[in-house]
């Protein structure tokens, strides 16, 4: 029975033949063919508006945006085959981003291989938090604080106000292993997300990472936001009159009823307590908070990584959070079509997390 064994094993290997393997699969040779890259981006160069339905984007920003990292993105050609480009990586991850689709989705329009668009919008995401960052989301002077607190006062009737603040929870898979860190009151598996808005949508500030489980109010307590604040640390100007009276009060952030009140944090008073200042203070308040509401919805609809679950470790969703947050503040700052085109109405009816 053993000879009949090894017989049998011998005509086996002699009759199986190994699957053979290519370097690059015949599929990916095609890219600068078949590639979406190669085939619709010069097709979309011509029309404005669909270059912007498809990048999120206009095509002076798109430029903008691809001559800082540029160098940075910019690979050697070798031997076997050539460097994929700065505008091409870059497309790749603005296409993730746009569509929220995953990287074998994306793999197969662009003809490339899974992990290289996994490397890709990895090294790219990482980019552009390093070259933008400190462009987008400056240390704020006491002066910029002014004039912040001009714009709540023109444009939201809220006096001596530095930002809104609020969370929103980013819906993703379940990490392994993770029991119910990430579990949240929604009865999803979130990251939170805590940002500082100014009167026109632009992130001052923003904390990623926190966990789904933590609570708004938590997690502000525990931010470098809170520390600063405390420690006064943040170039906050001096206390200044209200306008129209003598009064003179200290400038503030505001947020909704999960965050405590502090002598810089308002918070709205209790509802329904029959007190009429207390619905107008309320009144005013909530309509200068919605800001932080509407950046948010302006977030969600821009990127549609947000509109589904993302599948990847809490690592990479920190990246990815952070990434898309610098460019809502670049794209803001850049295009301003943006900015004039932003309707509140069309953001009112905008279903958030809080």
């Amino acid at each position: 029975m053993a000879l009949i064994a090894i017989a049998l094993d011998d005509e086996e290997a002699t009759t199986v033949k190994s699957k053979r393997r290519f370097s690059v699969h015949p599929t990916w040779q095609k890219r600068e063919q078949e590639g979406k890259y190669h085939t619709l981006y010069k097709e979309l160069l011509d029309d404005e508006t669909q270059f912007y339905m498809y990048f999120r984007m206009t095509k002076e920003c798109f430029a903008l945006l691809e001559n800082k990292p540029s160098p940075h993105l910019h690979k050697k050609d070798t031997f076997m085959k050539r460097a994929i480009t700065p505008r091409e990586r870059l497309a790749v991850c603005l296409r993730f981003l746009a569509t929220g689709d995953s990287h074998m989705t994306i793999s197969f329009s662009y003809r490339l291989g899974h992990s290289t668009v996994n490397k890709i919008v990895k090294e790219t995401c990482k980019i552009i938090v390093d070259q933008l960052m400190s462009e987008v989301l400056p240390e704020m002077t006491t002066e910029m604080w002014k004039a912040v607190a001009e714009d709540f006062w023109l444009l939201w009737n809220f006096p001596n106000c530095l930002g809104a603040l609020d969370g929103k929870h980013v819906v993703i898979e379940a990490p392994p292993k993770s029991g119910s860190l990430f579990f949240n009151y929604k009865s999803t598996f979130s990251i939170v997300l805590l940002a500082l808005v100014d009167a026109k949508c632009n992130f001052i500030y923003i904390n990623v990472g926190a966990q789904g489980k933590n609570h708004d109010a938590g997690i502000f307590m525990t931010s470098s936001l809170r520390q600063r604040l405390e420690n006064g640390t943040l170039n906050i100007p001096q206390n200044r009159a209200l306008p129209g009276t003598n009064i003179v009060a200290p400038y503030v952030i505001i947020g909704d009823s999960a965050f405590p009140l502090k002598i810089y944090l308002l918070r709205p008073y209790p509802y329904n307590s029959g007190n009429r200042e207390f619905e107008v203070f309320n009144y005013r308040l909530g309509l200068a908070r919605r800001c932080v509401e509407n950046a948010f919805g302006i977030l969600t609809q821009k990127f549609r990584i947000y509109q589904g679950r993302i599948k990847m470790n809490p690592a990479s969703v920190d990246n990815k959070i952070l990434t898309t947050c610098v460019l809502h503040n670049f794209i803001r700052k850049n295009s301003e079509n943006e900015v004039n085109s932003f309707n509140l109405e069309s953001l009112e009816d905008s279903s958030l997390n809080n």
